[in-house]
């Protein structure tokens, strides 16, 4: 009766979309390794075929499971990151994967549910109050604590996508002045990038003046205002000794590309450049299936990973595109419908974990594939070739169908 009851009570339209997108996935991945001397798209039906009894696994575990053993799931998957520095293996510059045989395993991948149950668990305590500063503290460390072990690896992409728990935490009551700096902080780093630093100072200052001007007499801190400028004046002078002196060679030229400030179509903008001539031949309806000329050429460096979108573009079109991304869209919009309608805390705050994870993904890797973002290697949710990316989405979102199969659904 117990295993009719989650059958009858999963979200099979979360499932059916999940179905879809691993498999659109593997025939992209198909397609843009098939002039590869690799056994690449074989691979990758292990990978999936592997999947089945994993959530098999995850779905006749007792939902409770995931909240009781958070903090000690979350202690294993700093362990397993902390020990890729003495055990992990090197690929392409970077110490993300332990190597077992010809098998490899990226912990980073799975660290992402770890990080978003432990952070449920914290908040689905009665007593914790994010207005609190210590309290945003110890929320904010359990999100850093992974970021600090991946970013030496490095790997900066994967750190970037804890970024999103900071929505996830303003949604929980953290005051919203922390999504603001954030934000800010973007804009000027962006901005004295392009601009000479003393004129972003200077419209800062005008910017300052006339809030403070605009404000009710009582309402005026003149310490405060001349506080934000002097952080404000330190971050933008800042900006550009960061950028030359601590970003490495590759991410500044990543930068300058994208920011229009150099041309290089033949080196570090080849990747950018044919992804974009990729996606532009396809047209409305595309070329069809195995016959992109960029993709059968393989003049898309890591097609099969970072840059799968390009496939969907060429062969599929404007039209398969459009299909993959209302896909992904009402994913993230089913999950967050899910969350909402959670009866304790834990399950509602892990599923808007899960749909930002998912989202921040989605994001940056179009993103990047069509221009408008550096490269920074950032994977598509189901669709990019890798085992441990695969298997580690699946976790991410099958314990959130779990935890919301634990109660009847009502439409």
């Amino acid at each position: 009766m117990k295993n009719q009851s989650i059958k009858k009570n999963l979200d099979w339209t979360c499932i059916i979309i999940y179905i879809s997108l691993v498999a659109m996935g593997w025939i992209n991945i198909y397609s843009s390794s098939l002039s590869a001397t690799d056994d690449t798209a074989q691979k990758q039906l292990i990978f999936i075929l592997l999947t089945i009894p994993l959530i098999f696994i995850i779905l006749a575990v007792d939902g409770k499971f995931y909240e009781k053993y958070a903090s000690i799931i979350f202690g294993g998957a700093l362990l397993l990151l902390a020990g890729l520095f003495l055990f992990g293996k090197t690929i392409a510059g970077q110490r993300c994967w332990y190597a077992i045989g010809s098998f490899t395993l990226q912990p980073s991948e799975f660290a992402k549910a770890a990080t978003a149950l432990a952070l449920a668990k914290f908040l689905s305590d009665s007593q914790i109050n994010l207005k609190e500063t210590n309290r945003q503290i110890q929320a904010l460390a359990i999100v850093f604590l992974p970021v600090m072990l991946i970013l030496p690896q490095p790997d900066p992409g994967s750190a970037l996508i804890y970024s999103i728990f900071i929505i996830v935490l303003y949604r929980e009551g953290l005051p919203s002045w922390y999504v603001w700096t954030g934000f800010i902080a973007i804009l000027l780093f962006v901005l004295t990038l392009v601009i000479q630093p003393g004129y972003i100072i200077l419209a800062s200052l005008l910017v300052i003046l006339i809030i403070y001007y605009r404000s009710r007499l009582g309402d005026r801190n003149p310490i405060a205002s001349l506080v934000i400028f002097g952080l404000i004046s330190g971050f933008v002078l800042s900006v550009n000794y960061v950028f030359n002196n601590v970003f490495k060679q590759h991410h500044r030229d990543r930068f300058n590309i994208l920011l229009g400030k150099t041309v290089d179509l033949k080196g570090i903008g080849y990747n950018t450049n044919q992804s974009e001539i990729a996606i532009g031949s396809g047209g409305w309806i595309g070329k069809g299936f195995l016959e992109g000329t960029q993709t059968k050429g393989g003049f898309v460096p890591e097609q099969h990973t970072d840059y799968i979108f390009t496939t969907v573009g060429e062969e599929w079109g404007f039209l398969g595109s459009v299909t993959v991304i209302i896909l992904f869209v009402t994913l993230f919009l089913r999950v967050i419908y899910l969350a909402e309608r959670q009866k304790t805390k834990f399950s509602r705050v892990y599923g808007y974990c899960v749909a930002g994870i998912l989202f921040i993904h989605f994001f940056v890797n179009i993103a990047m594939v069509i221009g408008i973002f550096p490269t920074i290697g950032v994977p598509l949710p189901f669709f990019s070739y890798g085992g441990s990316g695969l298997w580690g989405f699946t976790i991410l979102l099958f314990i959130f169908l779990k935890m919301d199969a634990n109660k009847v659904n009502e439409w």
